[in-house]
């Protein structure tokens, strides 16, 4: 039996005035979606609960039936392992983002997408200005990138609380500094950033043209040695995953899955859909389960933009889901998302999501796919848990 889960990040959304008090996905065409709802089993899913941070670490953990209480590590270390970087002792790990502050205002989490080739000039210039044997920055994709402290001061024995740059976009970055045991270094290295970052000449290059300078860094997501149960162990099955993102990666190296790699992969609504659908239809001849995992979505989102959230769950469903479904109609599917991203709020909410199973021998008939509909079967699964039970097991 073939398993194949389609994930589009933060595709779940509140209603919309901008789209006629519609959420995007109950906007958007959806054909390939709405079939698999009415043919499947529909119903809503809870991955993010109090206590966690609302992010697609702990989301996709929870998804996969992994309680993050027993197995979340933190953002960082996910994404350290998703490059292969194995922490060690009391080293830890920081999720680091290329920002565009203005003003002391987070005007842009992502230097409007800075492209890879600059992100990695500008942490190799970091590393060269504030790094030593105890502090590395490492590239990663576009403004994703990580920072690794080994052991240094009270970071040793504690993660300090930070806030994700895209949570505070429009407010005064002074109020959402790191904070607690061990904050000061962190607040030290993103100072000197801002003192370093403008003044490079790929920055003023980038302003010349009329683009945001990467101006600073914002360090948040810190993270220890990770441990988890091999997905194989677990479920007796064999996985792969395919994503853009290393956070995803991570999850993906940590639980022993076979990660895939996809040419022009980028995140953004100009990833190579295709070209994930093809690594996903092919990864199938040797693996039981292939995890395709679609950012866009929450990108959209996060850019405060519904029409282009509209968009990328279109694209969603024609190049992914119509694919998938089209090479492996016989195949147990997976569609929903891993949490809801607010296009209003520009962030990510704690809503239950809505969640299709599809080819697992049972129906509720739902008429289409959206959070409304999948809201009035009455299905709520307080678990991952209990969804890869039905999934995986087909009971």
């Amino acid at each position: 039996m073939k398993h194949v889960m389609l994930i589009a990040d933060g595709m779940a959304d509140h209603s919309l005035s901008q789209l006629g008090g519609k959420t995007p996905l109950q906007k958007a065409y959806t054909p390939n979606m709405d079939r698999l709802a009415k043919e499947g089993y529909c119903g809503l899913i809870t991955t993010l609960k109090e206590g966690f941070p609302l992010g697609s670490d702990v989301a996709i953990l929870s998804l996969l039936g992994y309680p993050p209480d027993k197995f979340y590590p933190g953002r960082g270390s996910l994404e350290a392992a998703s490059q292969g970087i194995k922490l060690k002792g009391h080293e830890k790990a920081f999720r680091v983002n290329l920002v565009t502050i203005e003003d002391g205002i987070m005007a842009d989490y992502s230097a409007e997408h800075i492209p890879s080739s600059q992100s990695r000039v500008l942490m190799r210039y970091l590393n060269e200005k504030l790094g030593d044997r105890n502090i590395q920055f490492h590239p990663g994709v576009s403004y994703r990138n990580l920072l690794i402290i080994k052991g240094k001061g009270e970071i040793k024995d504690n993660i300090p609380f930070t806030t994700p740059p895209h949570d505070i976009i429009g407010k005064e970055v002074r109020n959402y500094l790191p904070r607690g045991r061990g904050a000061n270094l962190l607040k030290r290295l993103i100072k000197l950033s801002q003192e370093y970052l403008p003044q490079h000449p790929l920055n003023i290059k980038r302003m010349k043209k009329g683009l945001p300078p990467a101006n600073s860094i914002w360090i948040w997501g810190g993270g220890k040695k990770p441990h988890g149960e091999s997905f194989q162990k677990k479920y007796g099955i064999k996985a792969g995953i395919i994503s853009a993102v290393d956070v995803i990666k991570g999850i993906g190296t940590i639980l022993d899955m076979e990660v895939i790699k996809v040419r022009k992969a980028t995140g953004d609504i100009h990833t190579n859909w295709r070209g994930k659908a093809k690594a996903g239809i092919k990864a199938l001849r040797k693996l039981d389960l292939v995890i395709i995992h679609i950012e866009a979505t929450d990108e959209a989102a996060h850019m405060g933009d519904p029409h282009l959230k509209v968009a990328a769950i279109e694209s969603f469903d024609r190049e992914i889901v119509g694919r998938i479904i089209s090479a492996h109609p016989e195949a147990r599917v997976f569609v929903g998302c891993d949490h809801a991203t607010s296009t209003t709020l520009r962030t990510h909410t704690r809503d239950p999501i809505p969640f299709i199973l599809w080819g697992i021998g049972k129906s509720n008939n739902c008429p289409t796919f959206s959070e409304v509909s999948a809201r009035l079967t009455g299905v709520h699964f307080k678990s991952g848990e209990e969804l890869m039970k039905l999934f995986i097991m087909g009971k």
